[in-house]
């Protein structure tokens, strides 16, 4: 499900990484070496570029001035963490089917979506800030990388499936720290059912909830501003609700039965395609942190796939986050990793906590310059920064901001701290990466540097 972009839902044409102008410029393995013996992988994968043409398999999709797809993501189309099964992402991702058991598990619809799956489906306003060319990938204005597993909404209701899951990689343009990555995971559920209230009552019944290491929070009623569909009863959707937050916390409740004095709480939310909306938070490490968004669906959504008179819930949740609180993972990037040392710690099915196996120094450049007259997004600067150094780049932070009084030329300074997950890297190393990456941002944006 999409966030709002600065709470739930994770431009220029991306040019620098063309080799060559007007010919095929091929991409065919991503491979990962490193000096380390405990890695040695390559993955396939099947892209190729031009300035017309981007090419995915065997679909070519015509560029315009929406494309800002770049090479780093599409090299990495082909992992599917989640289905990888000692993955921490893969684990979480079991342990949520296996408790929603009778529920259909669909993994593998294609990332590619047109607009119209991932907004225009799920009614998204055509001026909603989540579509900017800053916020996503797109191959062309019609076409990009999905931003979300519910762009599959649509799919799974016309599967006539009553009950499913739907889990994937996603991809979305976003800042550069240990918790933020171009590509993440997501499972979300959905269920519907008859909308009348007698049959509601009779098919669900909740069973209390009782668990000693968990404090629930939820004081959540519905108001004007978290309002009922006109088309639905008050009746119903009590009744929906109650079902949605039984099947909501029974899945917290299992997942985090190992941790002690957990705090959850549901407050109030806005999604475009569901009302009322809730989000999920938890207490962890003294702060609390969103974990799900849910509500009832939005009826036209239902009404597309001919289910008039069906009701419906829908939640959506990241596997990332939960994986780095559950198993106490501090980067995200280490999801990636190929270290057998990471991956052989953990086995399918079990919760265990991550035993770091080193903590590499960090290398810290900073890059100042001025900055064009037009408007600045720091996604685009932050792609453009991974798209150069790679995964070595630990964190991004914005340390710096002036105007010139008389001029009115605005200069940023940005420091870059790059570390690896699994050797040293020496200062001409990082010396000669940091390099690349002025040049590659003078180009991209025309700065100015100093």
């Amino acid at each position: 499900m999409l966030r709002q972009p600065t709470h739930w839902l994770n431009k220029n044409p991306w040019k620098p990484w063309q080799q060559t102008r007007g010919t095929w410029t091929v991409f065919h393995t991503y491979t990962t070496n490193n000096n380390s013996s405990n890695i040695a992988t390559a993955h396939n994968t099947d892209f190729s570029v031009t300035d017309k043409e981007t090419c995915v398999g065997n679909t070519i999709y015509a560029r315009d001035t929406w494309t800002n797809v770049t090479p780093n993501v599409l090299s990495k189309m082909n992992r599917k963490l989640h289905l990888q099964p000692t993955n921490p992402i893969a684990i979480i991702r079991q342990l949520i089917e296996s408790h929603f058991n009778d529920y259909k598990a669909f993994h593998s619809f294609h990332p590619i979506v047109t607009t119209e799956q991932n907004f225009d489906d799920l009614l998204i306003p055509k001026d909603h800030p989540s579509r900017a060319k800053s916020d996503n990938y797109y191959f062309n204005q019609h076409t990009l990388l999905r931003a979300h597993t519910s762009a599959h909404q649509l799919q799974g209701l016309v599967s006539g499936e009553e009950k499913f899951l739907i889990s994937g990689d996603v991809y979305r343009r976003d800042e550069i720290d240990a918790s933020h990555y171009p590509i993440f995971h997501q499972i979300e559920g959905f269920a519907y059912y008859n909308n009348d209230p007698a049959a509601l009552k009779a098919q669900l019944k909740q069973n209390d909830l009782s668990a000693d290491n968990i404090h629930l929070l939820d004081d959540t009623i519905v108001k004007p501003s978290n309002p009922i569909q006109d088309c639905h009863s008050a009746e119903s959707v009590q009744i929906i609700a109650a079902d949605l937050k039984h099947a909501i916390n029974t899945m917290i409740y299992r997942l985090f039965a190992n941790e002690p004095d957990l705090k959850v709480r549901w407050i109030d939310a806005y999604f475009p395609f569901t009302s009322p909306s809730w989000e999920v938070e938890i207490l962890y490490k003294g702060q609390w942190l969103e974990v799900l968004g849910c509500g009832v669906v939005q009826q036209p959504l239902m009404n597309r796939a001919g289910l008039d008179h069906k009701i419906g819930w829908a939640f959506g949740m990241g596997l990332e986050r939960l994986a780095m609180v559950l198993f106490d993972i501090p980067d995200i990037r280490l999801f990636w990793s190929e270290d057998k040392r990471f991956i052989e710690q953990f086995n399918p099915g079990i919760i265990q906590k991550f035993k770091p196996f080193s903590k590499y120094p960090p290398c810290i450049k900073d890059i100042s310059f001025w900055v064009p007259r037009e408007e600045w997004h720091e996604n685009n600067f932050c792609e453009v920064v991974r798209g150069a150094a790679g995964d070595i780049v630990e964190n991004v932070q914005l340390i710096d901001e002036f105007v010139h009084p008389k001029s009115k030329r605005r200069s940023l300074c940005y420091r870059i701290l790059y570390r690896s997950m699994d050797r040293n890297v020496t200062n001409d190393e990082i010396n000669e990466i940091q390099d690349k990456v002025r040049s590659v941002v003078q180009e991209e944006f025309k700065v100015e540097l100093r």
